[in-house]
This record gives C-alpha cells, sequence and structure tokens, in this order.
C-alpha cells in the first residue's frame, strides 16, 4: 500500500530535467514554412497515436516554449520525461509519448525565408 501521493514524487525522481535537443540534419534542406507544415501536421493527428489529448496539448505547449517554462509545463502536467530532449515522454498512466526532433527544434540545415 502507498499513499496517494507516491506515483508522483516517483514520477519527479525519474523525471529528467529538459535540455537543448542535440544538433540535427533533415535528408532535404527544408524551408521555415516546410518545417512548419511539417509541425503542424504533426500536432493536428498526434493524438491519433495514442495517449491523451490534454497531454498532447501540454507536450506541444512545452515544445514551443522556451526550457524554462518547458519543465515547468512538463512538471504540472505530471508528464516523465524519460528523455531530457523531450524525444520520449510518458503521463502518468505509463501510455508513451514520442515527439519527433523537428517539433522540438530546427533542423541545422534550415533554410530561412526571405
Amino acid at each position: 500500500m502507498g499513499c496517494g501521493g507516491s506515483s508522483r514524487k516517483k514520477a519527479q525522481e525519474i523525471n529528467k530535467k529538459l535540455k537543448k535537443p542535440e544538433a540535427w540534419t533533415h535528408a532535404q534542406p527544408l524551408t521555415e514554412a516546410q518545417l512548419k507544415k511539417m509541425r503542424e501536421e504533426f500536432w493536428d493527428t498526434a493524438p491519433y497515436y495514442g495517449g491523451e489529448k490534454e497531454i498532447w496539448d501540454a507536450l506541444r505547449a512545452a515544445a514551443e516554449s522556451d526550457l524554462k517554462f518547458a519543465q515547468t509545463i512538463v512538471d504540472s502536467a505530471g508528464i516523465v520525461v524519460t528523455s531530457a530532449d523531450m524525444t520520449t515522454c510518458y503521463d502518468e498512466r505509463g501510455a508513451k509519448y514520442e515527439l519527433p526532433k523537428f517539433v522540438l527544434s530546427e533542423p541545422i540545415n534550415l533554410i530561412r525565408d526571405s
């Protein structure tokens, strides 16, 4: 038997402090518009991969925030981050959420729109 707060305490012990994803390169150079479209398509379809819509919403907010605010979001939502770059996360019920690097950072071969 455990107390009601034991699962949250255990999640906080496992949770990693967030860090920026490592630099990455897309197979072909992307424009900012193409990257934005890829991100929108991912977030629009993410809830269909399983898990809770509220957790997907929190992950999106965290992915689009600076690291300090992102940490606050994942902690508040009870999201367990098993990879510090947020590519693999779990909710308190154990559902897995995998985020592609393109929603977390820009590729080094991004073509800036003029």
